[in-house]
């Protein structure tokens, strides 16, 4: 076998192992998020829609600030100020 071929085959096992079902490396595996089918049943439930949007990066920058200064998720502020601007 050839060098080129072991380390195609030494690549290979290691995206098997990565891909697998509830595999974590690393910082990962500290922080390992909620599986994102269970996360997107639970918004469903809440009757959470996602809805991307593109906003210049002072905004952005201004709701994250805002968010941390409040204390809350950042959908949570942005939802409080949609419904507050759409009340008008």
């Amino acid at each position: 076998m050839k060098k080129t071929d072991l380390a195609k085959s030494d690549a290979k096992k290691l995206m098997n192992q990565m891909g697998a079902k509830g595999a974590a490396f690393g910082a990962t595996a500290a922080a390992a998020a909620p599986d994102r089918r269970q996360q997107r049943e639970r918004d469903r439930a809440l009757g959470l829609v996602p809805f991307a949007v593109k906003l210049n990066g002072d905004l952005v920058k201004q709701l994250q600030a805002l968010s941390k200064e409040r204390g809350v998720e950042l959908g949570e502020l942005v939802t409080a100020l949609l419904q507050k601007g759409l009340a008008v």
